[in-house]
């Protein structure tokens, strides 16, 4: 039977409990079982929590010398990969069945690239700044598979994806997006380009590991600027809405007429985001505004 290699890249947090759920179902899998975690260069706290695992049996741990960003990591995860399928999870979550990869191994004819999906917990934090991650992830990326198949390769996020080895290393993930952001989508956007099938299941992780509002918001501009990025070096990107509205307006001429008018509101915004209630439609309005800054920005050259 065709062997798995889990690809877990570690940056600043304990996934003892994670490796240890996962070498705990790998009996479950119809074939062997590796586990890679490579730390991209966490403070030595982190290292000194997760080096444990180096001991655990069908678990590889290796520590990166230097950081070298969110898809060089798992680029490098896949290239030393033994196994034919690859699972590629995300380190801020955690196993929500105890059937997680005999679901997963019940899928295999279906599609080479098959995508498990993301849950978050039902109640929101207590903490206020921790509140905005929430609503986000239960609001935007918390959504049954047969929603998901609707768009089957714009609903893609690595954070509990399925894949051949073939297929991922045929594309990698551009390592010129160092920063959070996009690369995933990228990623989708070629496997439609190239015919490739994907399948949306309802196998999903728990998203365990929520930032505070004002690093989901520094990671959310980062994002956007990836997009822009893409769009302008590439071509992608524009089947996401934020871009189709973006350059909409642009070719309106309505774009300095929005930024102007959004600059007067960007203080509050930015403190309503900040607060214990966020809106998502306030968020949404802040990307539009910084999509068509980084589309100004790349018109008059100043990347």
């Amino acid at each position: 039977m065709p062997g798995l290699s889990v690809l877990l890249p570690i940056y600043c947090r304990d996934v003892t409990r994670l490796v240890l759920a996962l070498v705990q179902q790998a009996a479950s899998w119809p074939g062997p079982v590796e586990i890679l975690c490579f730390d991209d260069a966490s403070d030595e706290d982190t290292r000194r929590l997760n080096r444990s695992m180096a001991a655990w049996p069908g678990v590889v741990y290796r520590e990166l010398p230097r950081n070298v960003g969110r898809s060089a990591i798992r680029n490098q995860l896949a290239a030393a990969a033994l196994h034919p399928w690859l699972l590629l999870l995300d380190n801020n979550i955690s196993l929500s069945e105890p059937n997680f990869l005999a679901r997963y191994a019940g899928t295999l004819t279906s599609a080479p690239v098959i995508v498990g999906g993301t849950m978050y917990a039902e109640t929101a934090p207590a903490a206020p700044e921790l509140r905005l991650r929430w609503h986000y992830g239960r609001l935007r990326e918390a959504r049954p598979a047969r929603v998901r198949q609707l768009q089957p390769h714009t609903s893609f996020i690595l954070k509990n994806v399925l894949m051949e080895a073939a297929v991922f290393r045929r594309f990698g993930l551009d390592e010129a997006l160092t920063h959070y952001g996009h690369e995933d989508s990228k990623l989708g956007w070629q496997l439609q380009k190239a015919g490739i099938a994907v399948q949306h299941i309802d196998n999903p992780v728990l998203h365990d590991g929520l930032e505070p509002a004002t690093v989901f918001l520094e990671k959310t501009q980062q994002a956007v600027r990836n997009l822009v990025y893409l769009y302008q070096t590439e071509g992608w990107g524009t089947d996401t809405s934020l871009l189709r509205t973006a350059l909409r307006l642009r070719r309106a001429g309505l774009a300095g007429i929005y930024q102007a008018g959004f600059r007067l509101l960007y203080n509050s915004v930015q403190r309503a985001l900040l607060s214990g209630t966020p809106n998502l439609r306030q968020l949404d309005g802040l990307k539009l505004y910084w999509a068509l800054q980084d589309l100004q920005h790349y018109r008059t050259g100043k990347k």
